[in-house]
């Protein structure tokens, strides 16, 4: 009974262990920045342009979001003889 209560425990400390992001590009701006840091890398969409990303003078790379206006279809009746 032992046994099993310990590897229950080592599951959950290793699942727990590394925090995930849900949701890295925003898509409601089409251009992201992404910085790298001795802490690892972040890519952050909060632009309208490329040359807009740019001014911000990071040393960083400027990337466009490929998520950008991705939208579902809207709920709702289909036209006749669509299919």
């Amino acid at each position: 009974m032992r046994i099993p209560a310990i590897i229950v425990v080592a599951v959950a400390a290793l699942l727990t262990a590394a925090p995930v992001r849900a949701q890295t590009y925003d898509p409601a701006y089409p251009i992201c920045i992404q910085t790298y840091s001795h802490n690892g890398s972040a890519i952050i969409c909060r632009f309208t342009s490329l040359a807009q990303c740019a001014a911000t003078g990071r040393a960083a790379q400027c990337i466009t979001n490929p998520y950008y206006g991705v939208t579902q279809a809207p709920a709702g009746r289909r036209p006749r003889g669509a299919y």
